[in-house]
């Protein structure tokens, strides 16, 4: 069985035929005839003055303060979480503690008085003596002991 070669169609009538090798001469592209004109002006914005005071007026976005409607005042979760050790020893405030504290790599010590507030990287003690604050750095605890 024999194939028919399909006769070669132009790509478009106004596409001409150009030579694809470069040392052949190449015939110009056409383009189009330029004529002695006026050069193009747009034309002038005409505002609308059908508005009172001859200017529309600017409408602007309305003002309003957010409403805030929080049951507790908002703070870092670590504080207000029973599931972190901040949290936790919140729960304490009021009661006596003795906290033991690791200083470098093997050195303890330990603390006691009475818990009077929590941070997020510390805690307030009263020691029971002289009733002194001592405030303590939260990520050397290693032990909280609490007296019932």
């Amino acid at each position: 069985m024999q194939r028919e070669e399909m006769p070669e169609r132009p790509m478009g009538p106004e596409m001409p035929q150009r030579p694809m090798r470069p040392d052949m001469p190449q015939p110009p592209i056409p383009t189009m005839p330029r004529t002695p004109q006026m050069p193009y002006m747009p034309t002038p914005y005409t505002p609308y003055y059908g508005y009172p005071g001859g200017r529309p007026p600017v409408v602007r976005p309305p003002q309003f303060e957010p409403e805030v409607d929080f049951e507790f005042e908002p703070g870092p979760p670590v504080t207000a979480s029973t599931n972190y050790l901040q949290g936790y020893l919140r729960t304490l405030i009021g009661r006596f503690v003795r906290i033991d504290f690791l200083i470098g790599t093997n050195t303890v010590v330990d603390r006691s008085g009475t818990l009077l507030s929590v941070g997020i990287d510390h805690v307030v003690l009263r020691e029971p003596e002289s009733d002194d604050i001592t405030i303590a750095d939260l990520y050397s605890i290693k032990f909280v002991k609490v007296f019932y």
